[in-house]
């Protein structure tokens, strides 16, 4: 994945990119900004790590999140949604997962949900099973997917 090219493809649209974090606690976000002449593409990042951070910064749901838990599409559509409606962005991509060590059986380690919110379009959400690879290598993944949801949407 070519961060520099997504940028150009944002850039050339006139697109301004949001993300909203969880359990990669702003990977994307340094992804895009790492970039020289990225502020003109990247909007903000928000790393909404708590439950609190999601219902105050992008209004998420109380009874979406007892409903579904934190890691769920659901919150993940909420995630992105919250995200562009505060803020300047056009396109939003959201992360919710559990990176581990540990999970459920019915949340297992590796799971992580994602949302993709786009001005005019319906909101996208879908769950990668990553497996228990370990917390650094599920961020990574999940980094690199929300990456990839990015430029599919720019294409």
């Amino acid at each position: 994945m070519n961060v520099t090219d997504l940028l150009e493809k944002a850039r050339s649209k006139g697109i301004k990119i949001v993300t909203a974090e969880s359990c990669t606690g702003g990977m994307v976000a340094v992804a895009l900004t790492d970039i020289p002449g990225s502020s003109d593409v990247v909007e903000r990042g928000l790393v909404t790590y708590s439950n609190e951070a999601k219902i105050e910064l992008l209004d998420i749901s109380p009874r979406t999140l007892s409903e579904f838990g934190a890691v769920s599409e659901e919150i993940a559509r909420e995630m992105a949604d919250g995200a562009l409606k505060n803020s300047y962005a056009q396109l939003a991509v959201s992360i919710t997962g559990i990176a581990g060590p540990g999970g459920s059986e019915h949340k297992p380690e590796g799971r992580v949900c994602f949302g993709l919110a786009m001005q005019g379009k319906p909101t996208r959400t879908e769950t990668q099973e990553f497996g228990a690879q370990g917390r650094a290598k599920v961020r990574e993944m999940a980094r690199d997917h929300a990456l990839a949801l990015l430029d599919a949407a720019l294409s």
